[in-house]
């Protein structure tokens, strides 16, 4: 019996606003298989998520919607105020994301995709942990000004919440500073933005 190749496992990360989830895609249109922690930590923050009993019994009732899910804008209001809450939090979500990721990659890897492209968005904020399990961490980047610019145009954010949301995350140089492969997504069209994926060294099928 001919065992599986090891896939390439490579971490997808940017900024908000950066075009990542797009570069994601287009890793897709390559084959590689896309596992999304935005995603995943959406689904168990939805109603009846698996994350939503210990959301209601750490942070009250007033957390969650009429529809049994989070109360995102709630919650980003609160933990931008209150630092523990934020870490409290992820203490509740990042175990079961970790367990769902551990269950798409095994998928994957079944159906022997020959690359698995971890999206995610906290890569560089949560350190050594997912460096380890990746063999290439790819930087989509752009210019602060542009996240803004794309964010408020895409949410309809005020310029105040994409700027907290900024500097919430890892700054500009530490994301660069941990890549191995980046892509400067700045003033490119759909199409210059694939040829530069097309670009990046993956396995064949």
């Amino acid at each position: 019996m001919t065992s599986r190749p090891t896939p390439l496992r490579i971490g997808l990360t940017g900024g908000i606003g950066s075009g990542k989830s797009t570069v994601g895609q287009m890793l897709a249109e390559r084959g590689a298989a896309i596992i999304d922690a935005d995603v995943i930590a959406r689904s168990v923050t939805a109603p009846q998520g698996l994350a939503m009993p210990a959301i209601a019994h750490t942070f009250g009732s007033t957390f969650v919607d009429a529809t049994g899910a989070l109360d995102r804008v709630r919650m980003r209001t609160h933990v931008f105020n209150h630092p523990d809450a934020k870490r409290t939090l992820e203490n509740i979500i990042h175990p079961l994301v970790a367990q769902e990721t551990e269950r798409l990659t095994l998928v994957a890897i079944q159906a022997s995709h020959h690359t698995l492209a971890f999206d995610i968005p906290l890569l560089v904020e949560a350190g050594i942990r997912w460096r380890a399990q990746v063999d290439r961490v790819l930087v989509v980047d752009c210019m602060p000004e542009t996240q803004i610019q794309r964010v408020m145009a895409r949410n309809a954010f005020e310029r105040e919440v994409v700027e907290q949301i900024i500097a919430s995350q890892a700054s500009r140089a530490q994301r660069l500073a941990a890549a191995d492969w980046v892509i400067y997504n700045e003033q490119l069209s759909l199409e210059n933005l694939r040829e530069c994926v097309s670009t990046l060294p993956l396995p064949t099928p």
